[in-house]
């Protein structure tokens, strides 16, 4: 269900990107790619390059700091099971 979650957002960002990238003279292509791989650090720099600078830099930053700590989280899980020879 996790994973799911994930790619309905990327398609939700895709989709939004696709159709408003031409009112702003962009690839629709393009951003649509780029939303559905990269996600919300896609869509924050996309309204940044639009003139969305603030709503873009919000968006760009938590992102960043929500990847930011589910990596530090994963690492943290890897050291402890190391450090406990994988029993919890």
């Amino acid at each position: 269900m996790k994973g799911s979650f994930g790619l309905i957002v990327g398609i939700i960002i895709a989709i939004f990107l696709y159709l408003d990238a031409p009112k702003h003279n962009k690839s629709r292509w393009l951003w649509a790619i780029l939303g559905f791989f990269f996600g919300p650090i896609a869509l924050g720099i996309y309204f940044i390059r639009t003139g969305r600078k603030v709503l873009g830099w919000i968006i760009t930053i938590v992102a960043i700091l929500l990847y930011i700590i589910i990596i530090v989280s994963i690492i943290i899980l890897v050291v402890a099971l190391v450090a406990t020879g994988g029993e919890f």
